[in-house]
């Protein structure tokens, strides 16, 4: 088996996962892997383990490489399944030492596994440990995204190990950033952020300030799933500062649902709009378009506008599915506006206001509802709709002082 070295005595020991498509309602179409990381020196340091359904995998590439029962420490930089399913018969195999974790990442691992016997090193930002000619630095990363993160940072190699920040879930042979292509990387990291770490991006944002600060040489970021970066690694730094500060592309998003062909009728007018107003846009029918594709796209856009029919009072389901999903991400910073048709009650134009509401969005209109299929008339106010929410989002994005409407 070929072996993969970071840096001199510092090796890639983890799985690939080809199969998976969904990580807790979000679509992985590429795979995914699960990133662990060998640490060759006086005191040999297994950085994180796999999915107990690859721990084998893991263990494989550790063969290769060195006797398992040589490791000295293991670092648990993040205590979600994904990554600690394999620890319990990883540690009954090795025996380690030490199993270095944040005071959060014991307290998960007890509630996780149960067991007070193992070998805990609790550590605190800023603190050090000596593994030989490496010195490992340690930094608690809570709520990115869990209360346990922690980054492990190797200072003689300026590499960083930030387990689930800054990675993708992308299953490839490929290793490393530069080794993939660019435009398939950038869309699976926005996407990863998109759907995993926007509702964290105030912690986002202080972490980011706090490295700055710190002044850290990165040489490489070696992230707990997808490629390493080693070529680039400022690029996705710059990423995060841009997502984490809610900036926005200057394009719309349609978002609707039909049942009778009438709301989608009304969609139609509303992009004839947007157009028109000089705002290019993309449009979701989410029949067809999986919830986490259009966060991914609403992650960027500085528009947002939907539309739903009225079904038992009520939106159709799958708009209630992802106002709900995009609703625990919170995004901001967004103009939006809400449309349907309806034949006798018309509930959900008011229902989707609502939950903008919570996220404190933009709104540029109170909502526009139809009877049934609309008429000339009313396709014509879909396209002023349009114009009124590209108007609005020039202005938004230009600095003017603009206020929500609800």
């Amino acid at each position: 088996m070929k072996t993969i070295e970071l840096a001199e005595g510092i090796y890639w020991v983890g799985a690939i996962d080809w199969l998976t498509r969904d990580f807790h309602g979000y679509s992985t179409n590429r795979g995914t892997t699960y990133n662990a990381y060998l640490i060759i020196d006086e005191k040999i340091t297994l950085i994180d383990t796999v999915k107990q359904a690859y721990r084998s995998e893991m263990m494989h590439r550790i063969r290769n490489i060195i006797d398992p029962k040589k490791i000295d420490y293991i670092v648990v930089n993040h205590v979600e399944m994904d990554h600690s399913g394999g620890l319990p018969d990883t540690i009954a195999e090795i025996e380690p030492e030490k199993i270095i974790c944040s005071k959060m990442g014991k307290k998960a691992l007890l509630q996780h596994f149960h067991r007070e016997d193992w070998p805990y090193h609790e550590i605190t930002t800023g603190e050090e440990i000596k593994i030989g000619k490496r010195t490992l630095s340690f930094m608690e990363t809570r709520m990115l995204h869990w209360p346990d993160s922690m980054f492990c940072y190797v200072k003689e190699d300026a590499l960083l190990f930030s387990n689930d920040a800054f990675g993708e879930h992308l299953a490839t042979s490929e290793r490393f950033d530069d080794e993939v292509s660019p435009s398939i990387l950038q869309h699976e990291t926005t996407k990863y952020y998109a759907n995993i770490l926007t509702l964290y991006s105030p912690q986002v944002k202080k972490l980011l300030a706090q490295v700055t600060e710190m002044n850290l040489p990165i040489k490489t970021i070696a992230p707990d799933h997808g490629v390493i970066w080693r070529t680039n690694p400022n690029k996705i730094i710059q990423d995060y500062a841009r997502w984490s500060n809610y900036e926005s592309n200057g394009r719309a998003i349609i978002v609707y649902d039909t049942m009778w062909q009438s709301t989608k009728l009304m969609a139609k007018a509303v992009a004839e709009g947007l157009q028109e107003g000089g705002v290019e846009y993309t449009m979701f029918d989410l029949s067809v378009n999986h919830r986490s594709d259009v966060m991914t796209a609403a992650l960027e856009a500085s528009a947002m506008v939907f539309g739903s029919p009225t079904l038992n009072n009520g939106m159709l389901p799958r708009m209630v599915d992802f106002l709900y999903y995009m609703k625990g991400l919170r995004p901001a910073n967004k103009v939006v506006a809400c449309f349907g048709s309806y034949g006798w009650s018309g509930e959900a134009v008011k229902q989707m206001n609502d939950i903008l509401k919570d996220l404190k969005m933009t709104f540029c209109h109170p909502g526009l509802r139809v009877p049934y299929v609309p008429t000339h008339a009313n396709l014509h106010e879909c396209v002023e709709l349009g114009r009124t929410v590209a108007k609005t989002t020039k202005d938004f994005l230009s600095g003017e002082p603009v206020e929500s409407v609800l």
